[in-house]
C-alpha cells in the first residue's frame, strides 16, 4: 500500500531520543516489518509491498511517550511489533511509518501466591514466563503453539486461543485478562490502568486501540502433563473418540486429532506414522487410565509417550494448533489454511466438505470449550488452487453452519466473528482518536 516517506527531519528527531534504538538498514526494516503471513497466499499478495520507514525498540516507558508525541504531532502511522510470530499480518504496517518493537519489556513485575496472578511487561516470552510460573506450582492457561517464542503481548493483542483451550475457552471469555496498563495516544499521552472489563476492548484488537505495556493475568495450579496418542483406522471412530476425550471426566491441557495423511507429513515426535488417524492428547496423571479405556472400547490404538517434561525436543505442542500448518507447508509450501468452528453433528460437516475436496482438505481439529460447552475446532489444511476455490470452500463451509474466522483477511473484524465491535472501536476514540495506530485493521474505525 503507497505510502508518503518518512520525512529524513522526523527520523532525526526519533534518533535524538534517549533509551531508543533505532534501525533504519532496508534489510531491518524489512524483517521487522513481516510475520508468518505468507502462510496465506491471499495475504501474500496483499501485503508483500508494505514496508515500515523506520523501525525503533525503546528501552523505557519514558521512551515510548517520547515516540507516541513524535508520531502524534506530526500523525505517523505507529505499528507495535511483539515476537512477529503472528499469521494473519498483525504487526504489518500497511502504511509504512514507524513500526515500535516492545521486546524490552519483559519483566514480571509481580505474582501474587493466593489468587495466582500475575503483572508481567508485554514484551516478555511465553516460554519465560512459564518457566517464572513453574517454579511458583502455576503454569499459563493458554498457549499458543509458538509458546516458545511468542510474546504474552502479541498473544493477547494478535491471538484468540491455542493449547488450553479444550479447558479455558478462549482468551476473550472472562477472567483470563484481568487488567492492562497502556499508553494512550491523546495530545498527551497517559499511562493508564484499565480493569478487566476495561481491557476487553484492547484484547484481540491487534494494537489498534491501545499501546500495551503490561498486563495482568490468571493462571492455573501446575499440572505434570503426560503425553498420549490414540491411533484409530476409521474416521469416525476418531472423530467420536476425540469428542469422548474431550468431555470425559479428566483433567486435558490439549485434545486434537490428525488425518492420517498429516500424521504421514509431519515430524515423529508422536511416533513413527502408521497410516491411521491420530489423537494428539496432553492429559493430567490420573487421566490415563480413562484415556486408555476409552481407546481400548474403540479399538484403538493407545500408546502412552511419558511425561512432557522429560521431552528434550520437539512435543506434542508443537505438532498442534497452527505449528500442524508449519510443518505441512516446510514440506510444501502449497498447503495454506483455515480456521473455524464446526457445526454440529460435526461427523456430517467434515464428511460433507470432504466428498467435496478430496485430499485438497485434509482434517485437523481441536477440541475446545466454547461458552461453557465443548465443541471442535478446525484448522484444516487447504491445497491453494487459487482466491476463487478458496472462497467457495469458505462458502461451503458458511453455508453448512461453520463459524469461520477467516486468516485471510487484514483486518480485526474479518479475521474474527466477522462483526465490529463498537467497544473496540469506542477504545479506539478515546486512546487514538487521530487513528494512527496500526492504520487499515480495524474494520469498524474505517
Amino acid at each position: 500500500m503507497k505510502h508518503s516517506p518518512l520525512p529524513e527531519k522526523l527520523i532525526n528527531q526519533l534518533s535524538s531520543i534517549p533509551d531508543l534504538q533505532l534501525f533504519d538498514l532496508p534489510i531491518e526494516i524489512k524483517r521487522f516489518s513481516r510475520d508468518f503471513f505468507d502462510y496465506s497466499p491471499v495475504l501474500q499478495q496483499k501485503l508483500a509491498g508494505c514496508c515500515a520507514d523506520v523501525v525503533v525498540r525503546p528501552g523505557s516507558l519514558v521512551a515510548v511517550i517520547s515516540v507516541v508525541e513524535i508520531a502524534k504531532r506530526h500523525l505517523i502511522p505507529l505499528t507495535l511489533r511483539g515476537a512477529g510470530t503472528g499469521n494473519y499480518g498483525q504487526s504489518v504496517p500497511l502504511e509504512g511509518g514507524i513500526v515500535m518493537l516492545m521486546d524490552a519489556f519483559k519483566d514480571i513485575r509481580s505474582f501474587d501466591p493466593f489468587t495466582g496472578q500475575v503483572t508481567v511487561e508485554s514484551g516478555c516470552l511465553l516460554g519465560d514466563l512459564d518457566k517464572y510460573l513453574a517454579l511458583q506450582g502455576r503454569q499459563l492457561r493458554l498457549l499458543p503453539s509458538t509458546w516458545r517464542s511468542a510474546s504474552i503481548g502479541g498473544f493477547i493483542a494478535g491471538g484468540s486461543g491455542g493449547i488450553g483451550s479444550v479447558r479455558w475457552g478462549f482468551l476473550r471469555d472472562p477472567g483470563h485478562l484481568l487488567g492492562l496498563e497502556i499508553i494512550t495516544l491523546e495530545e498527551k499521552p497517559q499511562k493508564l490502568q484499565l480493569d478487566s472489563k476495561s481491557a476487553e476492548a484492547i484484547n484481540h484488537a491487534y494494537g489498534t486501540n491501545g499501546i500495551i505495556t503490561a498486563l495482568t493475568l490468571s493462571t492455573a495450579p501446575a499440572v505434570a502433563w503426560q503425553e498420549v496418542v490414540i491411533d484409530c483406522e476409521d474416521w469416525s471412530t476418531a472423530l467420536k473418540l476425540l469428542l469422548s476425550c474431550s468431555q470425559a471426566a479428566i483433567s486435558l491441557h490439549l485434545c486434537s486429532l490428525l488425518e492420517n495423511k498429516i500424521v504421514d507429513s509431519i515430524p515423529t515426535w508422536s511416533g513413527a506414522s502408521t497410516g491411521k488417524h491420530r489423537l494428539l492428547i496432553l492429559v493430567a496423571p490420573d487421566g490415563l487410565s480413562t484415556l486408555e479405556r476409552i481407546a481400548t472400547q474403540a479399538d484403538a490404538t493407545f500408546k502412552y509417550l511419558g511425561a512432557e517434561e522429560n521431552r528434550k525436543t520437539g512435543g506434542l505442542r508443537e505438532l498442534s494448533w497452527n505449528h500442524t500448518t508449519l510443518h505441512m507447508r516446510a514440506l510444501d509450501s502449497g498447503w495454506t489454511y483455515l480456521q473455524m468452528l464446526l457445526p454440529q453433528p460435526e461427523r456430517q460437516a467434515t464428511e460433507v466438505l470432504k466428498e467435496r475436496w478430496g485430499d485438497d482438505l485434509l482434517w485437523h481439529l481441536e477440541a475446545v470449550r466454547q461458552n461453557g460447552t465443548q465443541r471442535l475446532a478446525a484448522l484444516p489444511v487447504v491445497r491453494w488452487r487459487g482466491a476463487d476455490l478458496l472462497e467457495e470452500l469458505m462458502t461451503q463451509c458458511r453455508d453448512i453452519g461453520a463459524v469461520m474466522f477467516n486468516p485471510h483477511a487484514i483486518t480485526v473484524e474479518d479475521g474474527g466473528l466477522g462483526v465490529v465491535d463498537s467497544d473496540q472501536v469506542e477504545a479506539k476514540r478515546l486512546f487514538d482518536p487521530s487513528g494512527i495506530l496500526n492504520p487499515g485493521k480495524l474494520k469498524g474505525w474505517l
